[in-house]
């Protein structure tokens, strides 16, 4: 008579798969939604919990401040505005962006009574890019809205004010980027707000001042190509020095027309005149024409910083110019192309983009390789001990193993195509992210440590999922045994997501670009790899012979494996601590304490267990509301602190300075939460031969950090077809990039470099 298996071996893949989708749940807030998908890409990385005042991309730093010195009532004065910090180089543009580019839009979402008016825009600086002039801000500027409160106005409930804002900004170096952020802003209406005073007194001193009593013209004698201005009135600061222009319209004047060469100016008297090339791409001449007049600071000019006075003028056009005429083209050729226009309308709709056959099956190929090779990751091994005895616990029915490995399988396979289908969908929404984007989420890293601490607690015999859940619920697997391996494959999957296996990188790197059909069939191909091995034990009875017995060796076990499971959570600390610093780290180790003592309690009887378990809630509650913003506010970013540094902080003008100066690169795309990463990181690129070799050949090391979101390292990543971590790269001036294994050796490193 066969040994059966002890009772905790039935309950275990069940219980697990249960906490395992209520911490998810829990934590499925902190993983972005189709509609937060856009608002994501612009934080650049950084973890948003909803609206916030302020928003942070890789290239500003947008924030919503407000300016109440006698709080919000009707009467007294109130202005908001958004203070955008630009990283060196980049700048955002003036309501008249210039040559090229797109002024910032402020869309307000303000409470009955308040009424916003218009940006009352600071005077930008010139920046001239190549034979374009363009009229923007770089460093910081605070781009101030001035608000009327009404005589009805009231507070919220609360007594506070929420004001809401979506804005847009362009936002350029050479390339352009355009971002967008949304933005709340609590405030208590009877308090004063100061704290920005000094920056819209600043911003104030910086926007124009309206001469009202100025007389200014401007003419275009014969309507011809030139227009003629004359100001007076100008204050006496300005006579006799050489003044900046800004049209306030666009495709008016010659933007980059150049002082002294294409246009004029001097002064009659106290009258400023000026001759200025009209735009080829103007329109109507309109009756007043504003202009603003800037009077650079002594030492300086407007291509360099903003004026430190400046005049806004509304010029009378006393002789209007001809509008430009613009190419048009023949009505013969309108009406051909209008033709084929109905023509085209008429034709069935393009079939949608995919790839030959051939390489969609190489891509299927690659995952099915992957996904067998993933099992043998180190983040996959925890997973082990459910399947080991999952096998052994049905002894000799073979059609109970053959039954329960499809369910697996199902289990397995549907994991990969719902992970693959909520990765298509965010990117599709226009997110940048990859393989493994979840445990960007310090949520859900700070969930998995829950669920692997409640799993190595249960296998160290501390508690018993019988004496926690209800009967009906612990019972469960009798009534549903494939359902039960069916989730034992789910939190297979959920434990293996963040490893990438040989051949997984091409494969997955290739499936984001294709159409959803092809691109799920690469992730259920790797969960089939995945599954495959579980597949052939349990249909092979052959295969089973070397398993023992059930009995009493499974309890020892049992125990055993509680082990790996305590290492996982000890990863998952690191991580957190990776991803919010070391007080992130110590908050998620309080509340995993208490989750211990919880599930301790929960194994009492009678009153003490009521008492203690809600003693340790309380606690547990305490703890979450006073520190839990620990574990969702990411820390900065640690950059290198030396030249003598081994390895520098990738990013794009690093890696391409370094290439310009004709020094090979090698890039380590890694991040905290890829095991394999860290085991690469730790053993071949710590390796002092490897080291003295890329030293010998004096190739520059970068590491680009893929912890949090970063949508610069997605689309380096895509750029080499690739879509997860780790990848290996190694760049030289004029040579194609050659991408390594996701195991890296020393032999391979060593044999790449021989290659320069």
């Amino acid at each position: 008579m066969p040994i059966s298996a002890p009772a905790f071996l039935r309950r275990l893949p069940l219980a697990w798969a249960l906490i395992l989708l209520s911490l998810l749940l829990v934590c499925g807030a902190a993983l972005p939604t189709a509609a937060q998908a856009q608002l994501q890409l612009k934080l650049g990385g950084a973890a948003a919990q909803g609206p916030s005042d302020t928003v942070v991309t890789p290239r500003v730093r947008a924030q919503l401040v407000a300016l109440a010195p006698e709080g919000i009532a009707p009467g007294r004065p109130l202005a908001l505005g958004l203070r955008i910090e630009h990283q060196p180089d980049w700048h955002t543009y003036w309501k008249n962006a210039g040559d090229s580019g797109l002024p910032t839009q402020l869309a307000w979402q303000l409470p009955a009574g308040l009424q916003a008016g218009e940006i009352a825009w600071p005077v930008p600086q010139q920046i001239r890019v190549g034979d374009m002039l363009n009229y923007g801000y770089e460093g910081t500027v605070l781009l101030p809205v001035p608000l009327q409160v009404a005589p009805d106005f009231a507070p919220g409930s609360d007594g506070g004010v929420d004001i809401r804002l979506h804005a847009s900004w362009l936002v350029c170096r050479v390339e352009c980027i355009p971002e967008e952020g949304n933005f709340l802003l609590r405030l208590p209406a009877s308090a004063p707000q100061t704290l920005w005073s000094a920056a819209f007194e600043t911003a104030h001193a910086q926007a124009p001042l309206a001469l009202d009593t100025a007389q200014a013209s401007a003419s275009a004698p014969d309507g011809g190509e030139r227009l003629q201005l004359r100001v007076a009135g100008l204050p006496q600061a300005a006579h006799g020095q050489t003044l900046a222009l800004y049209p306030e319209t666009a495709d008016t004047l010659v933007h980059a027309a150049v002082l002294g060469q294409d246009w004029h100016q001097r002064w009659d008297g106290a009258v400023w005149t000026a001759d200025v090339p009209l735009s080829p791409m103007r329109g109507e001449a309109p009756p007043q024409l504003p202009l603003v007049l800037g009077l650079p600071a002594t030492g300086t000019d407007v291509a360099h910083a903003p004026p430190a006075q400046s005049w806004r003028v509304q010029a009378t056009v006393q002789q209007p110019w001809q509008a430009a005429q613009l190419a048009s083209v023949s009505p013969a050729l309108a009406a051909a192309l209008a033709a084929n226009q109905q023509a085209a309308a008429t034709l069935p709709a393009p079939p949608t983009p995919s790839a030959s056959a051939a390489t969609w099956l190489l891509a299927v190929l690659g995952g099915l390789v992957g996904g067998l090779l993933l099992n043998l990751m180190p983040c996959v091994f925890p997973v082990l001990a459910i399947k080991v005895m999952g096998f052994a616990r049905h002894g000799t029915d073979t059609a109970a193993q053959r039954r329960h490995g499809l369910a697996y399988t199902a289990g397995v396979v549907l994991s990969f195509l719902a992970l693959g289908g909520v990765l298509l969908g965010l990117r599709a929404a226009g997110e940048q992210l990859g393989w493994g984007f979840q445990l960007q989420s310090p949520a859900v890293v700070a969930a998995l440590a829950a669920l692997f601490t409640l799993i190595g607690l249960n296998l160290a015999g501390v508690f018993e999922f019988g004496h926690v859940l209800p009967s009906r619920v612990a019972n469960l697997h009798a009534r549903h045994p494939l359902g039960d391996a069916f989730l034992s494959g789910v939190v297979a999957v959920a434990i293996a997501s963040p490893c990438t296996a040989p051949f997984m990188g091409a494969s997955l790197g290739f499936a984001v670009g294709l159409p959803a059909v092809q691109a799920l069939s690469v992730f259920a191909a790797l969960g089939v790899g995945m599954a495959l091995p579980y597949v052939l034990v349990s249909w092979v009875p052959a295969l089973l012979r070397w398993l023992p017995r059930p009995g009493a060796w499974m309890d020892t076990f049992r125990r055993a494996m509680a082990f790996p499971m305590f290492a996982t959570v000890i990863w998952l600390v690191w991580v957190i601590g990776q991803q919010t610093g070391i007080d992130g780290a110590a908050t998620l180790l309080a509340l995993l304490l208490c989750l211990a003592a919880l599930a301790w309690t929960l194994t009492l009887r009678g009153r003490t267990r009521a008492v203690l378990a809600l003693l340790v809630l309380a606690l547990a509650g305490w703890l979450a509301h006073s520190l839990g913003r620990n574990l969702l506010d990411p820390t900065p970013v640690a950059t290198a602190t030396s030249a003598r540094d081994t390895w520098q902080p990738w990013s794009p003008d690093a890696q391409t300075a370094l290439l310009a100066a004709g020094r090979p690169v090698f890039v380590d795309y890694t991040a905290a939460w890829c095991v394999t990463c860290q085991v690469n990181k730790r053993t071949t690129l710590a390796d002092a031969e490897v080291l003295a070799d890329f030293a010998r050949r004096n190739v520059a090391l970068l590491r680009a950090d893929w912890t949090r979101r970063d949508p610069a390292i997605t689309q380096a990543l895509a750029a080499l077809g690739r879509n997860g971590v780790p990848v290996y790269v190694l760049l030289a001036p004029g040579q194609p990039p050659v991408v390594l294994t996701e195991l890296l050796s020393r032999q391979e490193v060593h044999a790449a470099l021989a290659q320069l």
